[in-house]
């Protein structure tokens, strides 16, 4: 009877001395509560209205040349139907490489987010790992990126002490 008291004991005392301390932050609200990323945000929406937009005026261009092909086809010699159809193949290449420029992995809307969105994301990160290590967190969830977390209280929720210690106040 005594070893099992005992180890019932010795159970209830290292589970309770071996219990990960578990918590949770949701970067979209951290994010979204700091005025360099709203900015940048911002900053990169207008980038990306502005390129589509000289796209979008690059393939009305093209859509006039083709329309003006097609209206005009009868009356070409057949080297000239070929010239045609190559010189609106060309601009509806070069239309494709601007958007693959713009958009494409690797292109301009990609290093522009990783020059202004990158180092505030990783500012964040940084404070959060400060705070898990300090707190003696075991995993810090983040309830943002769609976690399946059915439960969260909200004691535990480090979003505001991240963005206290980053110098903001909600």
């Amino acid at each position: 009877m005594k070893k099992l008291l005992f180890g019932l004991l010795f159970i209830l005392i290292s589970t309770h001395i071996f219990a990960q301390k578990y918590a949770f932050v949701d970067t979209d609200y951290i994010l979204n509560n700091i005025p360099a990323y709203k900015a940048a945000q911002d900053k990169l929406n207008q980038l990306s209205a502005d390129w589509q937009k000289e796209i979008e005026v690059e393939y009305t261009i093209v859509d006039r040349m083709y329309k003006d092909f097609q209206a005009e086809k009868v009356l070409l010699t057949n080297e000239m139907i070929k010239q045609r159809e190559a010189e609106i193949a060309a601009k509806d290449k070069e239309i494709k490489d601007l958007q693959k420029r713009f958009f494409g992995p690797g292109g301009e809307l990609f290093k522009k987010r990783q020059e202004l969105v990158k180092p505030i994301q990783d500012e964040v990160y940084n404070v959060i790992k400060n705070i898990a290590e300090s707190g003696n967190y075991a995993i810090i969830f983040d309830t943002a990126a769609g976690a399946s977390i059915l439960f969260t209280d909200p004691k535990y929720d480090k979003s505001d002490e991240v963005l206290e210690k980053l110098g903001y106040k909600n």
